[in-house]
């Protein structure tokens, strides 16, 4: 059996490029997002409960929900991880193709690789499809795209409303720019199903996308999000200039170059895995203190 999670949330880092990153993408939700770190410390901030022999009830009942493979928990967490290990090999390839746009000496690179927008979109799309599907495994329901859209307006908080946040900053904003929407759009309108057909994300998760039309599915639930990711664009006043600004003080790339730092941090960071642990262990932790 892989880490419980107990020992997954005693293994989040305190202070890492990944950390640095959402602390400075916290003016996007502001105070939504606390880097709670090691089991015990975050059982007692979600449960409210400082008693020692509180907390290990807790705690063991959290590890008997998370264990039992009846729960969707151990699903959701592969997703989030499944997501970041792609990330890596995935902002390889973009920085590849972006070189070889950028280096004529090296535009076989160019050649090579897929366009990076269109890797781009098909990763913010795959991204949001996993986090539905994340969600449906954590509270035991169906996958659907429009009650999936409602409850991220009125139920998201926390690590999961910071890990959307940053997914349109990071994968949406930096590499595609202010009208990366409709970007997307095209992308999906343009290139269809044969842009995800080699995607190891798609590889991956498509077991847990229903029906035949996976592709549809896919258009759907971007359908369904894309005006609450408008949304929150416009309220907050969102553009490529101002979170590269929020990230610049540590990460040391020129302001032209916005889609070289989008490359990057899909290299460099795990948000999804980071924050989705995070997501995962207030529902088990919720639900262990009303049980234990």
């Amino acid at each position: 059996m892989s880490d419980s999670i107990i020992e997954l949330l005693d293994k989040l880092p305190e202070d890492n490029i990944t950390v640095k990153v959402l602390n400075a993408l916290d003016f996007v939700v502001p105070g939504e997002w606390t880097n709670y770190v090691g089991a015990d410390r975050t059982i007692e901030a979600i449960s409210g409960q400082s008693d020692a022999d509180a907390i290990m009830a807790i705690r063991s009942k959290a590890i008997e929900l998370y264990n039992d493979e009846d729960n969707g928990y151990q699903q959701a967490i592969w997703i989030y991880n499944t997501i970041d290990k792609a990330d890596a090999v995935l902002g390889a390839t973009a920085m590849a193709n972006k070189v070889g746009e950028k280096i004529g000496l090296l535009g076989f690179l160019n050649k090579l690789t897929p366009k990076a927008d269109t890797i781009q979109s098909v990763d913010l799309c795959l991204k949001i499809v996993a986090e539905l599907i994340a969600y449906s495994k954590i509270n035991g329901i169906e996958l659907n795209p429009a009650d999936f859209v409602s409850k991220l307006a009125d139920n998201y908080q926390g690590a999961a409303l910071m890990r959307m946040g940053a997914l349109v900053c990071i994968d949406g904003l930096l590499p595609l720019g202010p009208d990366f929407l409709q970007k997307v759009q095209e992308t999906l309108e343009g290139e269809g199903e044969s842009a995800f057909e080699s995607n190891p994300v798609f590889g991956a998760i498509g077991k847990f996308i229903p029906g035949d039309d996976k592709f549809g599915f896919i258009g759907n639930t971007f359908g369904a999000v894309q005006g609450w990711m408008g949304n929150l664009v416009g309220s907050v006043g969102l553009t490529p200039e101002k979170v590269f600004d929020s990230i610049g003080s540590f990460v040391e790339f020129s302001d032209d170059s916005l889609d070289f730092v989008a490359a990057f941090l899909d290299q460099s960071t795990d948000y999804f895995r980071h924050t989705g642990t995070q997501s995962v262990a207030r529902s088990l932790i919720l639900r262990a203190a009303e049980e234990a």
